[in-house]
């Protein structure tokens, strides 16, 4: 591809589960939106993003999901910029740390595959801990447990991501500080609002523009 070619590369694709659908906020609030909209304001060239997400999607769904948008409606191999969030609904289920690296690591193939095979302009971010919300806090489930393998599999998705040369975005931390803030929380007690996404969206932006920038 030549230097032109790249350079009108604009497509984002945003993949993953509830988080990345937005669950209870709307489309604007979504955090592929907001990190969109940061970037051209920014200065920066990047399509609104197509979203292949559904609430409730473990790793495996997400790739079956993928297929069927895929079978419908060809994906493009040429995306600027691809997002990877997915990997709550593993832990709420109680699925195996292994089956969630290996099923990662394919989803991450896919991903850059999705990128024109430029590891570089995929962002993997992290889960964050449902266990402060307030859902958490009245269904009873171990809290400690909770954040301890949320932990695990966080640190299971940055080295994979690191090792394939994707982009790790840590956005644990934020949402375990404040995602039990009223404010930091959609209508159910569980998801994220607006307001929190913004935050992920910001912290996205330095390693969003870093692959748009290649």
């Amino acid at each position: 591809m030549t230097t032109a070619g790249r350079a009108a590369r604009r497509g984002f694709l945003a993949l993953g589960d509830s988080y990345t659908i937005g669950e209870g906020v709307p489309e604007s609030g979504r955090w592929p939106m907001q990190l969109a909209a940061l970037l051209r304001a920014g200065g920066i060239a990047v399509d609104a993003p197509r979203i292949i997400a559904t609430t409730g999607w473990t790793t495996d769904e997400l790739d079956a999901g993928i297929d069927a948008a895929h079978s419908v409606e060809t994906i493009p191999t040429d995306h600027a910029l691809v997002s990877l969030l997915i990997g709550v609904n593993n832990q709420y289920r109680g699925r195996a740390l292994d089956d969630y690296e290996a099923q990662l690591a394919a989803l991450l193939e896919r991903a850059v595959g999705f990128a024109g095979g430029e590891a570089s302009r995929v962002i993997v971010l992290a889960i964050p801990d449902w266990g402060v919300t307030p859902f958490a806090m009245q269904s009873g489930r171990d809290r400690a447990q909770i954040a301890s393998q949320l932990d695990a599999f966080n640190a299971a998705a940055q080295r994979i991501a690191q090792a394939r040369g994707a982009r790790f975005v840590d956005t644990a931390p934020v949402s375990r500080d404040r995602g039990g803030e009223v404010a930091m929380l959609a209508e159910d007690g569980l998801h994220p609002s607006a307001a929190m996404y913004a935050l992920w969206a910001e912290a996205a932006v330095p390693a969003a523009r870093a692959a748009l920038r290649r």
